[in-house]
């Protein structure tokens, strides 16, 4: 049996479970399907089974629509992933995935703690991979969350293709409410670009193989960036006469290491003045915190475009290093 035939197999085999139709009524689900048939060479008989059992969940749009990157400050979104054993847990990680890690740092050279970091922020070292439906979140966001509707649909697309080359039953994956997947949770059209057969045995699997997992964040920091043995952050000293408009401008690096210093921002360490960069002002448990961010720390803003994510992926990667790297 083909990949193909396989996967229509399966949809044909869960519609009969499904009692209602949710979605497959809907006009704009009736366009997406006419769009795969005549984009991918989808059947209808292999989609409409599938929209009539996903499913709208309210909690997903509840969810997206407060993020904590977005509503928390500081000192309260970095008690979410640095605190109690957090880093224990993933120094007890790289003992025991110490191969995979090492190799990857030497593949990709993105160094092995921020790796553990990732896979330590996004599912607790893998062990929560999420509770919804991939479909059910796809087509919520997709079909009932306008603010992102392109993106989604989009995601929705990629899913269903890269279900289909994987010979996988799309009604069975889980994920996080937007859709994200795996011990690295990648989006779909991230699987699809950057996910990696780590391991060599013909697959590319980042559900289940660590091995793969690994590789994969370190292959997309790679792709987007990193470079090997640069810094990533460090906390600056301020000026009482500091030009303050260069603070919180956004992700992008927006100036050099010489132009902060020159408007009164001092890093801790020395670094090239040529170097991009950006100021941060954060609010820490102790007050405002100032922190110079440099183009590794941009590279992880590439895989969830928030600087308190990237802030606290290098914070454990630093705990995790200090327990694995003493």
């Amino acid at each position: 049996m083909t990949v193909k035939a396989g996967w229509l197999a399966i949809l044909l085999s869960t519609a009969s479970l499904v009692a209602q139709a949710d979605y497959s009524e809907q006009p704009a689900v009736q366009q997406f399907i006419d769009e795969m048939v005549e984009k991918h060479q989808f059947q209808r008989q292999q989609l409409e089974p599938l929209f009539s059992s996903a499913e709208k969940k309210q909690s997903i749009v509840d969810a997206i629509s407060r993020p904590a990157e977005k509503v928390k400050e500081w000192k309260d979104y970095r008690r979410i992933f640095l605190v109690g054993d957090r880093a224990e847990r993933g120094a007890a990680f790289y003992q025991t995935y110490q191969k995979e890690l090492d190799r990857a740092e030497s593949v990709y050279g993105v160094p092995a703690e921020i790796i553990v970091a990732i896979i330590g922020i996004e599912t607790q070292y893998g062990t929560y991979t999420g509770r919804y439906r991939v479909i059910d979140s796809l087509s919520t966001l997709a079909f009932d969350y306008p603010p992102r509707a392109p993106f989604f649909r989009s995601e929705l697309e990629q899913y269903l293709i890269l279900t289909r080359e994987q010979g996988v039953d799309p009604l069975s994956l889980k994920g996080s409410y937007a859709g994200a997947m795996g011990w690295g949770q990648f989006i779909s059209s991230s699987y699809r670009h950057y996910a990696v057969d780590f391991d060599g045995d013909g697959k590319t699997d980042i559900w289940h193989n660590p091995s793969d997992a690994i590789g994969s964040v370190a292959n997309y920091f790679k792709v987007h960036g990193w470079q090997s043995g640069q810094p990533v952050t460090t906390r600056v000293a301020v000026n009482k006469n500091s030009d303050q408009s260069k603070v919180n401008t956004g992700l992008e690096l927006n100036s050099t290491v010489g132009e902060l210093q020159t408007a009164g921002f001092q890093p801790s360490q020395s670094l090239p003045s040529a170097m991009k960069a950006n100021i941060w002002q954060l609010q820490g448990e102790y007050g405002s915190e100032y922190w110079i961010t440099l183009p590794n720390f941009y590279t992880i803003t590439r895989y969830n475009h928030s600087h308190l994510y990237a802030m606290a992926v290098y914070q454990l990667s630093q705990d995790v290093a200090a327990l694995i790297k003493p």
